[in-house]
């Protein structure tokens, strides 16, 4: 496992999960509600930044590697499930799309490891449309986590709707990917 700056970027976006997870088990009385949504947002929307940083970092150094491109999107995945959870749990998020948003990573990140075995794994690389996905979600995950208005604009019921075009861009691109992975699909099925 080399120790580059884009891979301490990424276990550190891991090691700060419990953070931004005990935030909201803390008090009231140690940390005020305003400053969880608060706090959460920015070590939220720091993750999503150190998630890009990364990968620029990794491709401008020349510093990328086999175990970094595999622990990058283990992190964001982690992180993303982490906060659909939370976000359950505060009613903030209704649990079929937090089940939808997981169950899609899981299910690709499968498909993705099967593919690589059988020397398709180029055949379902990320798409546009996953970055689009991830955009959408991170951008609802963020508004959702701080939740109160800023500056008059509804954090909340953006986060709210956006999470919901989050969910529907997750299906479809999950659709995207197993039609990509349909020919294979069909060849080893009949072997």
């Amino acid at each position: 496992m080399p120790l580059n700056i884009p891979n301490l970027l990424t276990w550190f976006r891991i090691v700060m999960i419990p953070v931004f997870l005990a935030l909201f088990y803390m008090s009231d009385e140690t940390i005020s509600l305003h400053y969880k949504h608060l706090f959460s947002a920015l070590l939220f929307a720091f993750a999503a930044i150190t998630d890009w940083l990364d990968g620029y970092l990794a491709r401008r150094l020349n510093q990328g590697s086999a175990f970094g491109a595999f622990l990058d999107p283990v992190a964001d995945k982690l992180m993303v499930a982490a906060a659909l959870i939370l976000l359950v749990s505060l009613g903030q998020v209704d649990a079929i799309i937090a089940f939808i948003i997981i169950g899609r990573e899981i299910a690709i990140s499968a498909l993705r490891e099967w593919m690589a075995q059988l020397g398709a794994g180029k055949n379902i690389a990320v798409s546009m449309l996953g970055k689009v996905k991830t955009t959408f979600q991170m951008i609802a995950i963020l508004f959702l986590l701080y939740q109160e208005p800023l500056l008059g604009f509804p954090t909340n019921q953006v986060g709210s709707f956006l999470i919901y075009v989050a969910a529907l861009l997750t299906l479809w691109s999950m659709v995207y990917y197993l039609m990509l992975a349909m020919p294979q699909i069909t060849k080893k099925s009949r072997e």
